[in-house]
């Protein structure tokens, strides 16, 4: 027993010297530790990120270095030097906390496969003429599921919203990309659960009984998605099929395909469900927005919502439309990008100061925070406004401004640059998709005329979409007639 208290009093000695030691050198960003040795702000950033940057920004600016847990982020506010950290590969790399989070959260460890190979796959799957092809296939399955749902056409049905969008959205995905109809319930039934705990599991903080339930979600997830589990697909291979036979390629084994492809199928469709919800939610609890979207929409068909070939781009232009969506994903994409300071670096901001960042140290940037929700870009940021994104003539506004100075990025729900989200393009058009069939063929209200948006859950913060704390109901029924 004297041995285990002199081991932990050589422990907590070595904490508060490390602690101690470091200290703000001369053109460093503003340093915060925290008050508790080692842990700093650790607690503060995991219960609520976007309230402590914000009180942080508030303290010491648009860049400052915070104690979070033994390493040390800069965290950068400034949207007009994004690009010194989005654009440098030499003194800046994706953060090993990636590759972390891929092994505790899913269980995967790829360490022989080279990101830029997934990432090329990724771009011949979600874009060019296979893009044409998944479109296809969603519009198909969305169909399918929205105007085949009810079995009554008079008989009102009543539903969470995030529930319903969810549920309607992942299940047209996952037949889309993996075609396995005979387990799309379980599948879904499963998924849910593991995603409402994945962000605690992530962060280390499940209480209870959660770390259990969320472990047994995802064991039954890779059996439902294994080569053994997936007979019943069509006889033509599925994007899983494709999937898995790169990662074959790649010298992947069996076990650690199927962990991978869980992780694909959080990734491509944690966020699509949610954001349908948010959109229809402001539209719901704002008339004016969905009386300007129903007279945009009127006339069009499914067909005007895919992507079309830029000479007729402004064939079927939807400006209000594109603003509502810009807006409602302004109000809810919360991702943080990190990067690793493997090399000395000096951070050059658009105001003309410098900055040293040490090696080791993480640099993060929260787009959510700033430029979405910043006040001096964006007046009263905290409302929903549908046109936001428009100008005087009712198109596209793309011209934003602080400080005096024009903004290259005003909104960065889907990154930037070589780090912009690959399925971007599939994502908007599924979306506009979704709502456009939801407001043709579905009478949709609220239960309650007076309802308001259900509040964001903080432990979200950091992993995409936001979502619910709650839910927002509404009734729900096939129209007689369409739009």
């Amino acid at each position: 027993m004297p041995w285990m208290l002199f081991s932990l009093l050589i422990f907590l000695l070595l904490l508060v010297f490390l602690y101690c030691r470091r200290t703000r050198r001369k053109n460093e960003p503003p340093l915060d530790k925290g008050f508790i040795p080692w842990l700093g702000h650790a607690l503060a950033f995991r219960r609520d990120t976007a309230k402590f940057l914000s009180e942080m920004k508030d303290k010491h600016g648009d860049v400052f270095t915070v104690c979070v847990a033994g390493h040390y982020v800069t965290v950068l506010l400034d949207p007009n030097s994004f690009d010194e950290v989005m654009k440098d590969n030499v003194h800046l790399k994706v953060s090993r906390q990636r590759q972390q989070l891929m092994e505790n959260v899913f269980g995967v460890c790829l360490p022989n496969m080279e990101a830029s190979a997934e990432k090329t796959f990724m771009k011949q799957h979600f874009q060019g003429v296979h893009l044409d092809q998944l479109d296809a296939s969603m519009s198909a399955h969305l169909q399918e599921l929205i105007l085949h749902h009810q079995c009554n056409q008079s008989e009102w049905r009543r539903d969470g919203l995030f529930s319903l969008c969810y549920s309607l959205l992942f299940r047209a995905g996952y037949l889309s990309l993996f075609e396995n109809k005979k387990n799309v319930n379980e599948v879904y039934q499963e998924f849910r659960k593991f995603d409402q705990l994945l962000s605690k599991m992530a962060r280390r903080s499940l209480e209870g009984n959660e770390s259990e339930t969320i472990l047994s979600s995802r064991r039954r997830l890779w059996e439902l998605l294994s080569r053994t589990e997936n007979g019943g697909r069509d006889e033509r291979k599925s994007w899983q099929d494709k999937y898995q036979h790169f990662l074959q390629e790649e010298g992947v084994n069996d076990e650690m395909q199927t962990k991978a492809v869980l992780m694909q199928l959080w990734t491509t469709q944690c966020n699509a469900g949610p954001t349908a919800f948010w959109l229809l939610g402001f539209l719901l609890t704002h008339p004016e927005a969905m009386k300007a979207l129903q007279s945009e929409l009127r006339g069009l068909t499914l067909e005007d919502m895919s992507p079309q070939p830029p000479s007729t781009m402004e064939t079927h232009s939807t400006p209000v439309f594109d603003s509502i969506l810009k807006e409602t994903l302004r109000l809810t994409a919360a991702a943080l990008i990190t990067r690793e300071v493997v090399d000395y670096k000096i951070l050059h901001m658009s105001t003309g100061q410098k900055y040293h960042l040490r090696r080791g140290d993480k640099v993060c940037l929260f787009p959510f925070l700033s430029p979405q929700m910043d006040p001096e870009i964006h007046q009263e940021p905290q409302t929903f406004k549908y046109d936001r994104f428009l100008d005087q003539e009712v198109t596209t506004k793309h011209v934003f401004y602080k400080n005096g100075r024009r903004l290259k990025y005003a909104n960065l729900p889907w990154g930037a640059g070589s780090n912009v989200c690959v399925g971007k393009h599939f994502a908007i058009t599924i979306i506009k998709k979704f709502v456009f069939l939801m407001l043709a063929h579905v009478d949709l209200q609220l239960c309650e005329p007076t309802a308001g948006m259900p509040p964001v859950n903080p432990s979200r913060y950091g992993y995409g979409i936001m979502q619910p704390d709650g839910d927002l109901l509404v009734e729900y029924r096939l129209k007689l007639n369409t739009l």
